[in-house]
């Protein structure tokens, strides 16, 4: 892998898996080690058996159990790792067949909780260090504001630097803006969606999921909007289980194997099935009678993580995963695709002549359930990992 890195922390390295999740209103809640277990009754679908768990040498970044917050799930590797590297750009363009040009003009919106005060300059340090150009890349608070950020958080600061840096990765070209909601309440970052779209911005990736955000927040016409799926497996909320959203799972991705050089399969950890939600007139699976997620999925097993470098919550270069890589790298593909404003949330993926664009991914779970597909993957369509993973941008 180009897992290179100019200065390498060389002991006591965090590997971490973020994504947040709000807990207040979610048909989720905390179960046995930690992990999210499915509540509604709504689903046609029956899950058995345990979901993933934490492993012994993991804990979670933060922790939040106030009804309508979002709960940050980053998971940091308490184990020492030496010499850690991770899966740097030229790594992802390899596994996806991503074109190394493209993406000027793009404007692809990051919206997370609190302020990273040190994003502009991790931001540069992770580019220059795989040869990215300079970035275009402007910080504003949900009022569309770039001064009077709100306070620091050093765990939504991981997620913050990660998120910019996965944009960075998959369009270095692309002009980035992070919007910073006043907190991690649900309502705040419905604001900073509608601020980000307000701030000019046609593709918007959200890396945080849980219960009661306003859907209308998550839908705009011309808009994609992509969230993560959550890292707790089998289950699905808000704001992935919206219709009007492209719902992102996640992949475990190792070099080798197959005329593509590469092997992925479901990572365990990866959220999806059938949700809660209306299910759109374009989705025609039979196993949900609700909308079933995810869309389309890439890279999130910690285990085989991507470079990140953070100064603010960390002391540098770390390995992380989770589904907080996958949706902002995604975000950085429509970004480079150039087609945002023509696409239609996760109903882009649904038709034929952009399947052809994905990798199918037929081995692996995220948990046991009937119908079978809605948490193991298999030719075709699969709630772990959707229609597949970025075979250049053709389905973007």
């Amino acid at each position: 892998m180009n897992g290179f890195l100019r200065s390498l922390a060389p002991f006591g390295a965090v590997l971490l898996a973020t994504a947040c999740s709000a807990n207040g209103g979610s048909p989720s809640a905390l179960g046995a080690a930690g992990q999210s277990v499915p509540m509604s009754s709504h689903s046609t679908a029956e899950t058995k058996g345990a979901r993933y768990a934490l492993q012994p040498n993991v804990r979670r970044a933060c922790f939040d159990t106030r009804p309508g917050y979002a709960n940050c799930l980053a998971l940091v590797r308490t184990d020492a790792m030496p010499n850690v590297s991770g899966f740097g750009p030229s790594d992802l363009a390899s596994a996806y067949n991503m074109p190394t040009t493209g993406g000027t003009g793009q404007v692809v919106a990051i919206v997370d909780a609190f302020d990273n005060p040190n994003v502009t300059s991790d931001l540069a340090e992770y580019r220059s260090n795989f040869g990215l150009p300079a970035a275009n890349f402007t910080k504003y608070n949900q009022e569309g504001q770039t001064s009077g950020y709100p306070e620091g958080n050093s765990g939504w600061g991981v997620e913050i630097d990660l998120d910019v840096e996965m944009v960075s990765a998959a369009c270095p070209n692309c002009t980035i803006i992070l919007v910073e909601a006043n907190n991690n309440s649900n309502s705040n970052l419905g604001l900073a969606v509608d601020e980000a779209v307000k701030l000019g911005a046609t593709v918007v990736s959200n890396s945080y999921s849980g219960g009661g955000s306003t859907e209308s927040d998550y839908d705009h016409k011309g808009v994609t909007i992509l969230a993560s799926a959550g890292d707790s497996g089998y289950g699905i909320s808000d704001p992935a289980d919206f219709p009007s959203v492209v719902a992102v799972g996640g992949t475990h991705l190792v070099r080798g194997g197959g005329g593509r050089g590469w092997t992925e399969t479901v990572w365990s950890g990866t959220g999806g099935g059938c949700s809660t939600k209306t299910k759109p007139k374009w989705q025609h699976d039979t196993g949900c009678t609700f909308r079933t997620a995810n869309d389309v999925a890439a890279v999130a097993d910690p285990n085989t993580g991507v470079a990140e470098y953070d100064t603010y919550g960390e002391n540098g270069w770390f390995v992380v995963g989770g589904t907080s890589v996958s949706s902002p790298y995604l975000g950085g593909v429509f970004g480079l695709a150039g087609n945002s404003t023509k696409q239609d949330g996760g109903k882009t993926f649904y038709k034929k002549k952009h399947q052809t664009h994905l990798y199918d991914i037929t081995s692996g779970n995220d948990g046991s359930c009937n119908p079978s597909y809605l948490c193991t993957a298999g030719p075709g369509y699969d709630g772990p990992t959707g229609w597949g993973t970025p075979n250049g941008t053709g389905a973007f």
